[in-house]
């Protein structure tokens, strides 16, 4: 049953907040270049291509397919956004985390932004653990 909800929650978060950036994705490329981390080149690839795939994680989480892959992949994706937040946070950047939605509504990056992500990280570790180490 704590899987089942694992799952449920944190494939609604990557759902929910694939929605707006599928929608804008110019306000979204924004955001991605604001974090002045990757180069002009991958920026509307990256614009595009993430939240395609924070979608498409989320669902697999809700109907539980592909587990294994999935699981992995939500992880890295979770340590790389809280890395990222992180990084820029040490270079005093005070920008709009792009994380659930593209407008300037959203608040800016602080350590809440952090500890929200940190336990979606929480979760997922969880998921890897009950995936890859439980025994069933």
């Amino acid at each position: 049953m704590l899987t089942l909800s694992a799952r449920f929650i944190l494939g609604g978060v990557f759902v929910y907040a694939s929605f707006d950036k599928i929608l804008h994705p110019a306000a979204f490329a924004e955001a991605v270049y604001n974090y002045q981390i990757l180069p002009d080149g991958l920026i509307n690839l990256t614009a595009i291509v993430l939240p395609c795939l924070e979608l498409v994680l989320g669902i697999f989480l809700i109907i539980n397919f592909w587990m294994p892959g999935t699981v992995v992949m939500i992880n890295l994706f979770l340590m790389t956004f809280i890395g990222a937040l992180l990084f820029n946070m040490a270079r005093g950047l005070n920008i709009n985390c792009g994380c659930f939605s593209t407008t300037a509504v959203e608040s800016s990056m602080n350590i809440l932004t952090v500890l929200r992500d940190t336990s979606f990280l929480a979760i997922a570790v969880y998921l890897l653990y009950a995936i890859f180490f439980s025994r069933k």
